[in-house]
């Protein structure tokens, strides 16, 4: 923290804005995680700007719109003290729940940006990311479709997510990518296979989505099956249910020494090492933690105060490689399925 109490700041790549270390994913306030209070959600979103979180992120499938119509008057009140992040490319129908189709071809990006300009209020988007790639598009006229955004002055700077390393070199031939936003935790380390390899090299922002592992990291539910309500998708991750979840459980017990030790929370000791991967790697990482509670806000950020030491390190580099499950049901459309 600083001395103004809040969170130290980073530069998003290719000269972005200066950013807080940490931000926060929007998702869970509309969708997937189960009901929300919308008053503690707001307030939590006042919260996190005043700790120092600047960057919020979004997407236009939450809530199929729904999530962006709620940042509205929030990013309305602090528009030049944010960064404001959302994403195209997830497709939903409303005459079936659970078809997702991906969409990137050039009159799709143009269709999808306007949409979010207009729910969220704002004339530019700050970050505009690719949210999932469709490899029967040629990347060129996706990228080259994004590229016209920024030059018509719709957004500022492009994002990608779920992109293998030559993915994301291909894209940042055709015009600067500013941030890859990846899943990375220490439950999910498919990411640096590559990618982070391609980031370094290019000078590329990581932004790691679920760095808590969707809140199995924290201790929060031991078997999504059992413990999560009906409308919670995490009930259908490979992960956190039947035996998996036992032997994902199980490897949770060094985070939970390591936490006892330093008297702080998993949550916190999960995000110290997602926040160290700077460190480690040589890049600059922002990671997006979701949470509707202005509790665990202020949990998530006392967590950029957390150095990990170099033996804790060790007790935790070994649990990634033994979780077991998939991230998610059907793999096909991440950056995993494609190296």
């Amino acid at each position: 923290m600083s001395e103004t109490g809040k969170i130290a700041t980073v530069q998003l790549a290719g000269g972005g804005p200066q950013v807080g270390v940490q931000g926060l994913g929007c998702m869970g306030i509309s969708e997937f995680y189960g009901t929300t209070d919308e008053s503690s959600a707001r307030d939590t979103l006042e919260a996190a700007l005043e700790a120092g979180v600047t960057l919020f992120d979004t997407a236009d499938i939450y809530g199929s719109g729904a999530n962006e119509t709620f940042l509205a008057p929030f990013v309305g009140a602090h528009r030049d003290e944010i960064t404001l992040a959302t994403k195209f490319a997830i497709e939903r129908r409303d005459d079936d729940p659970h078809y997702r189709g991906v969409r990137n071809d050039p009159a799709y990006i143009r269709q999808a940006v306007e949409a979010s300009l207009r729910r969220l209020g704002t004339d530019v988007i700050d970050l505009y990311y690719m949210h999932r790639r469709d490899p029967l598009v040629p990347f060129a006229e996706s990228v080259g479709a994004m590229a016209e955004l920024v030059q018509q002055g719709k957004v500022k700077q492009l994002g990608l997510s779920e992109v293998t390393g030559d993915e994301l070199r291909e894209a940042h031939a055709v015009h600067p990518i500013a941030a890859l936003q990846s899943e990375w935790s220490l439950f999910s380390r498919d990411v640096e296979r590559s990618a982070v390899p391609a980031a370094v090299e290019l000078g590329v922002t990581l932004v790691p989505y679920s760095p808590l592992g969707r809140g199995f990291l924290t201790g929060a539910f031991a078997d999504a099956a059992k413990d999560l309500g009906e409308d919670d998708f995490r009930k259908h991750q490979p992960r956190f249910t039947g035996e998996n979840a036992k032997t994902n459980a199980a490897l949770l017990e060094p985070v939970h020494k390591i936490a006892a030790a330093h008297g702080v929370t998993a949550a916190q000791v999960a995000l110290a090492w997602v926040q160290q991967r700077a460190q480690v790697h040589g890049l600059t990482v922002v990671p997006i933690p979701g949470t509707r509670k202005r509790s665990r806000l202020l949990e998530n950020v006392a967590a950029t105060r957390l150095t990990l030491t170099e033996q804790e390190l060790e007790l935790l580099e070994p649990i990634a490689g033994q979780v077991a499950g998939d991230r998610y049901p059907d793999m096909s459309n991440t950056a995993t399925a494609r190296e």
